[in-house]
Order: C-alpha cells, then structure tokens, then sequence
C-alpha cells in the first residue's frame, strides 16, 4: 500500500523515527526481541516515556489529554511503534475504559482517574468474562446489589488478562434481574482492586505463561459514586468498549512488522539442503497473507477517519476483528513452518534475558515461534469470538 504522504507528514514521520530510536530503552528492547516477557515495571516505564513526550493517548480528545492528530498521523505511529517493535500501550486503561470514563462518567470520576490513567498511575483491568458467560455475555451473573450508599457484589470474573497487575478492574455487574430484556439489568463499575473480598487466583495458558486470571468477588463492598453513568446501562457502555478493544485487536501494523521478520527468517533458512526463498509453496502463502494484509488496512485508515470526526467505531470493527486474528493466526503457522524443527524445544529457562543463543534455539529464537503460537490461539476468541463477530457484520452490515 503506498500513501502519498505531505512534507509535514514525512517530518512527523521522521520526529516518531528519532524519538523511539533515542528514547526506547535498549533493555526493553532486548527483551522485545528476544521474546523474554516483560515485567509490569517495563510496561509501566515505557508508557512513562510516552507519557511525558506528549503520546500516552493518540484517540483521546484533545481537552483530557490526547494528540489532536489527524488520522494519517496516528497511522504513521502505529507503523512506527511497530517497526521498532516496541510494546503497546497496555489497552485496559488508556484505550478501553478512558473512552467510557471521558464518554459516559462524572466529572469527578473524570477528574479522578483520567489523569492517573494517562500517567500510567493506575494498571486496569477487563471484567467481563464469567464461567458460563463468555460470548453469551448478556447471561453474566455477578451481582452488584445495593445497600444504601454501596453496591455489594458477589461473583467470579474469567479470562481477565494481567489481572495480578491491575491496581482496578472495571465491570460489567448485574443490578437488576427483573427486567423484559436481561441487557437492561447490567451496570458498569469501577472497583479498588485491594477491596477486601477481591481475590485474584491465577490461570496457566497452553504456552506455560500467566497471562490471564480468575478474579473472585465475594461480599466486596463498592461506593454508588464507582457506577459509571446510569445504573441498568452498562451494556451499553461494554458494547462501546468492545468496538474499541476490537478495533484495536486488528493488529494491523504489528502484523506488518512481523510479515517483514517472516521474509528474513525466509531468506536465511534452509530445510532439508534447500533455502526456504525457493520454496515456492512457502512465498504463495506468504503471498496471500500480504495480500489480506493490505486489504485489512485500507478498511482500517477508513475507520481510522471516521473516528477522527467523532463517530464511534461501528460494525467495522468487527470486520477488523475477524481479519485481523485470521491473519495473525496465519502468521504465526508460517513463523511455526519457517522454524521446522528448532520450534520443537521449549525450555523454560531460555526465555529470561541472561539465557545466550545456542544451537538448541536455532539463530533467530525460532522456538518463540511455538510459544507464539499456542498463545495466539486465543485471538478468535477474545473481544467476542470470531463467530459473534460474523453474526454482527450478518446483522448490521449486509441487512441479513
């Protein structure tokens, strides 16, 4: 795809450049590479940098702290974040909640917890999932029931992603069960993570990582003042949440940089005495992944501008959803594929930021590409599986 870019663009262009070459911090970037996971201090510290340049909340309104850019800008970031392989912004807090906080809350919860989540101050977290409520999510069933000036909530939360790094966790909680619709008795609330009755016990994925977590509720006591906007709305402020996280889910620049990883790894390995560049199986599926790739892209810049004058990110962002995991789920078989057999080890210890490359990893730490993988194979699933997301596009985009 190419973009006829302005000489302001390609100046804007050139300040991102310099600025993740200077200030993205070599250990970070070690790790990044290398595939060693990254501590909550990490991410906490690079969203400082980000922070204090100006660039913690590209999609903010201007007044509580955003950018302004134009979309071509934020497009050129997101490429140039990518490119350097830097981490993400955590999206729990700045690009998940902050829109329902500066959206639908009060000014005092504006006051309260937009600042502090901009400064990377506050680590958030998603309670949606429950046992039994995953893409059914309208059946949830954690109750938030009032008692004068508290809501007292019981229930367990799943899937809830880096939950043992959160400081809070917003929810979506039942309030009401004597309702004609069972969407209208659910409310969204923000709750202390350290509220006495919160406990967070851990689950183990596929790949051998913590990553996501059961958070259990029992008897948790939480001020009316945490409900954001009007009580009984709150799923129509998780469907917005949602279109946010899977418009962001689409991955679309972080692919890129891995389909261009993918073309080194190609252009250096050999299998069985022959280089991987011949192998003309190999570039044909290469091929179609690029060609999806930049396909999603240009629906991607079009929600990008739609965005950008005020609109809410719509069904769209369900397609994004689909094609991005599809295509990200594409790229990990091929890394798996490039790799052969050095994907086969799995060490533990090889993924700490001491552990030297030797002939067991293969030269490219090829074996992250297993990990890879098996992690990925949740990416359908989250932010409404890959099926709720057809019925959506069935629904509101073709009519049917």
């Amino acid at each position: 795809m190419h973009v006829n870019l302005t000489d302001d663009e390609l100046a804007f262009q050139e300040e991102v450049r310099t600025f993740f070459r200077e200030q993205y911090p070599a250990d970070i970037r070690a790790k990044q590479d290398n595939g060693v996971q990254l501590t909550r201090e990490d991410y906490v510290r690079w969203q400082k940098i980000l922070h204090q340049r100006g660039w913690a909340a590209i999609n903010w309104p201007v007044e509580y702290g955003g950018t302004g850019w134009t979309p071509v800008q934020k497009y050129l970031f997101e490429n140039e974040i990518a490119m350097a392989n830097a981490p993400d912004m955590v999206p729990f807090g700045v690009k998940m909640v902050a829109p329902i906080i500066y959206t639908f809350g009060s000014e005092e919860q504006k006051k309260r917890f937009l600042p502090d989540t901009l400064a990377s101050n506050i680590w958030w977290c998603q309670g949606y999932s429950e046992p039994g409520s995953g893409s059914d999510l309208a059946s949830l069933k954690t109750r938030a029931d009032r008692a004068g000036d508290h809501y007292v909530i019981n229930g367990t939360k799943t899937w809830t992603t880096l939950g043992h790094f959160a400081d809070w966790i917003f929810c979506l909680v039942r309030t009401n069960s004597d309702v004609a619709r069972r969407q209208e008795g659910i409310s969204f609330v923000l709750v202390d993570m350290q509220t006495p009755g919160v406990t967070v016990r851990p689950i183990i994925t596929i790949e051998g990582e913590r990553e996501v977590n059961e958070v259990h509720f029992e008897n948790v006591k939480v001020p009316v003042e945490n409900l954001v906007g009007e009580e009984g709305k709150g799923w129509t402020y998780g469907k917005l949440l949602l279109q946010h996280e899977r418009t962001n889910i689409a991955g679309v620049a972080r692919s890129k940089y891995r389909l261009s990883k993918l073309r080194e790894i190609m252009a250096q390995s050999v299998h069985g005495g022959t280089p991987l560049a011949e192998n003309k199986n190999f570039a044909r599926k290469l091929a179609a992944v690029e060609i999806d790739l930049q396909a999603l892209e240009f629906t991607e810049l079009r929600t990008l501008a739609a965005v950008a004058v005020g609109k809410a990110p719509g069904p769209e962002s369900s397609i994004l959803k689909i094609k991005g995991t599809e295509i990200q789920q594409a790229l990990d078989t091929l890394f798996m594929e490039a790799a052969g057999y050095y994907a086969l080890p799995n060490l533990p210890q090889q993924f700490t930021a001491e552990y030297p490359v030797d002939e067991r990893t293969g030269f490219g730490s090829e074996t992250l590409s297993a990990l890879r993988y098996f992690n990925n194979r949740k990416a359908s699933i989250y932010g409404g599986s890959n099926e709720i997301q057809k019925n959506i596009v069935s629904k509101h985009v073709l009519g049917l």
